[in-house]
């Protein structure tokens, strides 16, 4: 499964988002720190969900980064966030 498959699989199970996307931005990163060359190490991801509405955007980011877990983190460079209740 490719990252981006599996980074809203995770997220779709932990938050039954309302609205989810999660866009490859790595072909704008290829040659700059952090890219790999796997092309899926930079990741936007937006995502408004109820279960997050009553969190602080530190405690929202925590939260994703909860359920994408170590394995999924631990694989990408950069995850730009935008996630709303």
């Amino acid at each position: 499964m490719n990252m981006s498959a599996e980074i809203e699989r995770r997220l779709t199970a932990a938050f039954a988002p309302e609205a989810l996307t999660v866009e490859n931005e790595s072909s704008r990163h290829a040659g700059h720190a952090g890219d790999d060359g796997t092309g899926e190490s930079h990741f936007r991801v937006m995502m408004r969900a109820t279960a997050l509405g009553p969190m602080s955007r530190i405690e929202r980011h925590r939260a994703v980064h909860a359920a994408l877990g170590p394995e999924v983190v631990g694989r990408i460079h950069a995850l730009a966030l935008d996630v709303a209740g």
